[in-house]
């Protein structure tokens, strides 16, 4: 039995292998449905998933929402139809290697680059000369102030912000306290690409459930929505980027 491990490999290496290349979940009906309803656009040759709806009659205000990490545009779900209420035009969009967007393997992902899609979306609707207000979250916090350094100072391209709305995100770097699996992504070295790859929905599941409060937990099929979502385009594989 000297040469237990190697029957421990010869048996372990396959089921990591055929783990790795489980296929994503299938999109429940609501996840089809928020797909479906949406449209794609081209930015640098990769395609942006967005959703745009026409709401209030006689209003003329329009709302764009800028989703959380690591999930989607999604996460307005609930609101949606609230704010087609109250806006004329209501659109969201998944960032770049996010929901069902393109999720290149080999790309700096970067915040500047996130505030550049949103305005080439802004472009592409064109919305470039009209008033827009922005509603943020988590990771769209920091794109929307990016976005606001640009039209304040009037750079080449920047939309024109009405009003602006951060919610629950890390706005003063000196009070986050990024959470220890955020840290080993964005610090692990070697490590964040294993940690991408054995990621699975329990750990995915438990990871998000920390950050809601105990009245406010997603349901099971919200977190598979969310999970679903992220696992879309091989995307798990690009979370730590």
């Amino acid at each position: 039995m000297k040469e237990w491990w190697i029957q421990v490999g010869l048996i372990a290496v396959p089921l990591l292998a055929v783990y790795l290349h489980i296929p994503p979940p299938n999109l429940s009906p609501a996840l089809y449905t928020w797909r479906s309803t949406g449209a794609f656009f081209t930015y640098q040759e990769q395609r942006i998933f967005y959703r745009d709806s026409w709401g209030a009659v006689g209003s003329s205000d329009v709302v764009i929402l800028l989703h959380g990490f690591p999930t989607s545009s999604y996460d307005w779900y609930k609101v949606w139809e609230g704010l087609t209420q109250r806006f004329q035009r209501v659109i969201a969009l998944d960032f770049i290697g996010f929901g069902f967007s393109d999720k290149p393997r080999f790309h700096r992902y970067s915040i500047f680059e996130q505030a550049s899609i949103v305005e080439a979306l802004v472009n592409h609707l064109g919305l470039i000369d009209q008033k827009v207000n922005l509603l943020s979250h988590d990771y769209g916090d920091t794109v929307a102030q990016e976005l606001l350094y640009r039209y304040e100072h009037r750079r080449q391209g920047h939309i024109n912000i009405g009003s602006l709305c951060l919610s629950n995100g890390g706005i003063f770097p000196e009070t986050h306290h990024p959470r220890l699996i955020q840290k080993l992504l964005k610090d692990g070295g070697i490590f964040s690409p294993v940690l991408t790859r054995l990621m699975n929905f329990y750990f995915f599941s438990k990871g998000i459930s920390e950050v809601f409060g105990p009245y406010t937990q997603p349901s099971e099929t919200e977190y598979w929505d969310m999970w679903t979502a992220l696992r879309t385009n091989d995307g798990n594989l690009v979370v730590d980027r």
